[in-house]
């Protein structure tokens, strides 16, 4: 479910894709064959790449057309005390966080960062160009960045000088 989480912006839609990717799973369990001495490392890797390659159907199927959205302007923050944004935050936290960024960028930015992909995978599993993959994973960053200083009440303040 965590991984269905990463990929999803709604609880809903994580439940779907977990759904999905057992339907999946239960239809090619008799092809399934260890890649590892490993039995049980092996099989869990393995769902975890159906589950990811779901999320990734998922996100085709249904973010087509929604690639875009608008990104605040915000140019300079400065923390609100010494404790780094990384002190504050759990892993629901990020898993939320994670979900806040726009269908494409979340997309790119969990296959990427998160399970490892190379752009080159990663334009080839979205139907997209290597650049634009390298391009929407620098906006998720600087979406994630003012979605962590928006969370973690960073204040803006006005360049001095």
């Amino acid at each position: 479910m965590s991984i269905c989480d990463r990929y999803a912006s709604r609880q809903e839609d994580s439940i779907e894709i977990l759904n999905d990717g057992f339907l999946k799973i239960f239809k090619e369990i008799h092809h399934y064959s260890p890649a590892y001495a490993d039995q049980v490392s092996s099989f869990k890797g393995w769902l975890r790449k159906i589950m990811i390659y779901t999320a990734i159907d998922n996100f085709r199927k249904n973010n087509k057309y929604n690639l875009t959205k608008e990104l605040d302007t915000t140019l300079h923050h400065m923390p609100a005390d010494n404790e780094s944004a990384f002190d504050k935050i759990s892993y629901d936290e990020i898993i939320r966080f994670i979900q806040k960024l726009t269908p494409v960028y979340r997309a790119v930015f969990n296959l990427f960062i998160i399970d490892g992909l190379s752009h080159d995978e990663i334009a080839t599993q979205l139907g997209i160009s290597v650049g634009t993959s390298k391009s929407n994973l620098s906006k998720a960053r600087k979406q994630m960045q003012k979605i962590l200083f928006k969370e973690n009440k960073i204040v803006q303040v006005k360049n001095a000088g």
